[in-house]
């Protein structure tokens, strides 16, 4: 059965630490042991292999303490070569290692100082003990080569795992950061979808509300009207129904049953049908446009139209005089919209109010507009929003329903 190295390294870090020590003991001996002609080298190996030990087990350490692993392994090492020992890759495969892992676990200047100072003293080494030798050469250059190639190696890595460390991260909180926004654009989606409801339900049930109260005050006396107020009560409620739908629609999924026949979302041109409702709920409406009317964009046309509505229901259900005046003004690159009524307001039947005006100040801003509502100085309530004609893209699709 095949165990990978990887494997056995993840689970038993001892286990490969210790078949490490013997490979490098077992290349410290071999380069020991072998006599190059032409150079004049110790006869016995066992000092080296004792010096080789030494390192050797000092490398069980290398991965925790890379920077005294480096300090004693040099030390042996030039020990090793000032005892006239070739410095060959095997005699110098402990120490390689040692600068390899403190490149790979210590920052560049730590690297830098640590393989500059080992250099320099293996060289010093090899040309005090053969000042005149032409062997100078040979046990300096070779060393030096072989030296430089663990400290690249180990930048790399270190440099290859701040990468990967990097990229993590950054995928890390690119997920954190799409479900933040993936949450915020469901709750952006839920307040919508629940200021819609609330338009469409407040509007027609106060105007349902008003019409079945007059129909059933005019029932014994005229009865006439009574059974007109009675189909315009049924045209109302279908009203709603279609507005409803149209609303939770967007919930669908593409390709859900009669998605396609949805009703497209209101607008100015649907002004004259809210009127008309309003004043079958006994509410007397008057409208008046000033400037040349302009294309509104389909998030601005919505907003226009659910402010209105929003306000002719206010007045529907609080206004004394039962009679509201809208005024549309085309003025520069904005809609002024004006809802008044000159009558006293009558106390709201829930203390504090609902959540119309609120709503309607929330559309306004949506789109990049203003609203003020409140009590006028000669009496009764306004409401005023200035709108612009167009929108950019995203915020025109952050109003379109």
């Amino acid at each position: 059965m095949t165990i990978s190295l990887e494997r056995l390294t993840g689970r038993r870090p001892q286990v490969a630490d210790a078949v490490m020590v013997l490979a490098l003991f077992g290349c410290v001996a071999l380069g020991a042991s072998i006599n190059i002609p032409g150079l004049d080298q110790p006869e016995e190996s066992w000092p080296a292999e004792l010096l080789a030990g030494i390192s050797c087990l000092t490398m069980l350490k290398g991965r925790s303490h890379p920077r005294t692993a480096v300090v004693v392994t040099t030390v042996c090492t030039v020990i090793i070569g000032a005892l006239g020992y070739l410095l060959t890759p095997l005699l110098l495969a402990p120490l390689m290692l040692a600068l390899y892992l403190a490149a790979v676990a210590t920052d560049p200047r730590s690297t830098r100082v640590y393989g500059v100072v080992t250099i320099a003293v293996v060289v010093i080494t090899a040309v005090l003990d053969n000042p005149t030798s032409q062997e100078v050469l040979l046990r300096t250059v070779g060393p030096v080569l072989w030296l430089l190639l663990p400290l690249v190696g180990g930048s790399k890595a270190r440099l290859r795992h701040a990468y990967l460390e990097s990229v993590q991260a950054r995928a890390a909180h690119a997920e954190r950061t799409r479900e933040e926004e993936a949450r915020l654009r469901v709750a952006e989606e839920r307040m919508r979808i629940a200021r819609e409801l609330h338009d469409v339900v407040a509007h027609h049930m106060a105007v349902a509300n008003a019409q079945a109260g007059t129909a059933l005050h005019l029932a014994p006396t005229h009865p006439e009207q009574s059974q007109k107020l009675l189909a315009q009560l049924a045209g109302t409620t279908s009203s709603a129904l279609l507005e409803l739908r149209a609303t939770v629609g967007v919930l669908r999924q593409t390709g859900d049953p009669d998605t396609e026949s949805l009703e497209p979302s209101p607008g100015l041109d649907r002004l004259p049908e809210l009127i008309s409702i309003c004043v079958s709920a006994g509410l007397d409406v008057t409208v008046t446009t000033e400037g040349e009317p302009q294309p509104l964009s389909p998030g601005v046309d919505l907003t226009a139209y659910r402010i209105i509505q929003e306000a002719l229901t206010n007045a529907t259900k609080h206004a004394s005089d039962h009679a509201a005046h809208v005024k549309l003004t085309y003025s520069g690159p904005q809609l002024l919209i004006t809802v008044t009524n000159e009558g006293a307001a009558i106390p709201p039947a829930v203390p504090g109010g609902g959540f119309g005006l609120m709503g309607m100040r929330e559309r306004a801003h949506s789109v990049g507009g203003d609203l003020h509502a409140g009590p006028r100085p000669e009496g009764g309530f306004e409401v005023s929003t200035a709108l612009p004609f167009h929108l950019h893209a995203p915020e025109e699709h952050e109003a379109a329903p």
